[in-house]
């Protein structure tokens, strides 16, 4: 059994509960032993205190030891980090929320929405109004995962033979084709009106790169993840560190079936892609997204750089979403009973259990990472695997991980 590994601050001088570290621990180490997981690392931090463990191997076949400086994808944990980068540029007054993006995305210009979801393309009326930052940053573009809805919809088919919904992920074209594939649709709502899933944070990603003049990367690189110390944070692995990538499995969806996502030998991360996936391209370790869990509990600012304001970031973590919109925006089971939608990112919004406590704010990636931070508790934790959900919800991994992380709370 892999024992848990300790860090701590140089000042630190409490640590957490043994006790509690082992019930973590067990808790995790059945997701290996049961060989549902070939592996797992996790990291929590509250206030003075820091424990990290990696535990299993890098593949169901492979014997390499998981540790705390693996690389993953994150898929959709991906989007906290591109509301942020939108965020930078809302502050500089190079965007602002309520004005409509179709200055710097022409391609979204003059939009057509459907008259009935499941009716065909051509049935549509004007917009209501253009598509805005805010609309994207809070989901409510008009564009999103239709399968979600309806997955055999004239819409949803059209959007899979051109290669943008998350069925297909990733888009193998250029940002251009892709905002030109996206324009040739109409919206299945009226901007503003509903919540759906994803879409707005890809558009996002586009955004930023025209409205800044540089790639997502290099962006995200400058004023992110350079000022942050987010060393391994990137669109791509390169070879120096190719030996830090784990395997990435999935289920056939529906089903159980094991399969292989990504080969880390013939990685889809090896080289730099050719569209950079704002809404879930990035690859990160548990160090580099507690010190971006870190930027956000202490209100944008990480040792001496400051991200972005205190008002920013309290913006983000506002929930956006009415209740009348959530009542017409399905997604997970019981998802929206205890959660809002910030800007780019969720927040709990009422206790129903114990990890659910009102204001901690994240979000998970589909191949089984989970990232949040409690601003009332002082804590960031992250929970790292690479195996993807065989249904449509929040895996039992995470929803153990997080329980475990706050029965450690003794305080």
């Amino acid at each position: 059994m892999t024992k848990p590994m300790m860090r701590a601050p140089a000042l630190a001088k409490r640590a957490f509960s043994g006790a509690r570290l082992q019930r973590l621990h067990l808790a995790m180490q059945r997701y290996v032993d049961s060989g549902e997981l070939p592996g797992l690392v996790l990291l929590v931090s509250h206030r003075d205190r820091i424990h990290v463990e990696a535990l299993g191997t890098f593949g169901f076949q492979n014997p390499t030891a998981m540790q705390p400086n693996t690389l993953f994808r994150l898929a959709s944990m991906s989007k906290p980090v591109t509301a942020v980068a939108a965020m930078i540029l809302i502050e500089e007054c190079r965007l602002r929320l309520d004005d409509p993006v179709e200055d710097w995305l022409p391609e979204l210009k003059d939009r057509k929405v459907l008259k009935n979801l499941d009716g065909p393309l051509e049935d549509t009326v004007p917009a209501k109004r253009s598509i805005t930052v805010r609309d994207l940053l809070s989901f409510r573009s008009g564009y999103g995962e239709v399968g979600f809805l309806s997955p055999m919809s004239p819409l949803q088919i059209a959007m899979v033979k051109a290669q943008l919904p998350l069925s297909v992920w990733p888009f193998q074209g250029s940002a251009d084709e892709f905002m030109r594939k996206l324009g040739d649709l109409p919206l299945a709502f009226q901007p503003g009106e509903r919540w759906m899933y994803q879409m707005g944070a890809e558009i996002l990603g586009v955004l930023i790169a025209r409205v800044s003049g540089m790639p997502l990367s290099r962006f995200l690189q400058e004023r992110i993840f350079g000022p942050m110390g987010m060393k391994d944070t990137a669109f791509h692995v390169p070879e120096a560190k190719r030996h830090r990538l784990p395997f990435c499995y999935g289920s056939n969806f529906p089903g159980t079936d094991l399969i292989l996502l990504d080969d880390p030998d013939h990685s889809q991360y090896a080289e730099p892609p050719v569209f950079e996936s704002g809404g879930g391209g990035l690859v990160s370790t548990v160090d580099d997204m507690l010190a971006f869990g870190h930027m956000l509990l202490k209100k944008s600012k990480y040792g001496h750089e400051r991200i972005l304001s205190r008002s920013a970031i309290e913006l983000m973590t506002t929930d956006q979403i009415t209740p009348e919109q959530k009542a017409l925006s399905p997604f997970f089971p019981n998802f929206w009973d205890i959660r809002g939608w910030g800007l780019g990112l969720s927040i709990v919004t009422q206790r129903r259990d114990l990890a659910d406590n009102p204001g901690r704010l994240g979000w998970d990636g589909a191949f089984g990472t989970s990232w949040s931070v409690d601003p009332k508790e002082e804590l960031v934790g992250v929970l790292m695997t690479q195996r993807r959900p065989s249904r449509l919800d929040i895996p039992p991994v995470i929803r153990d991980f997080w329980t475990s992380v706050y029965q450690l709370i003794d305080d």
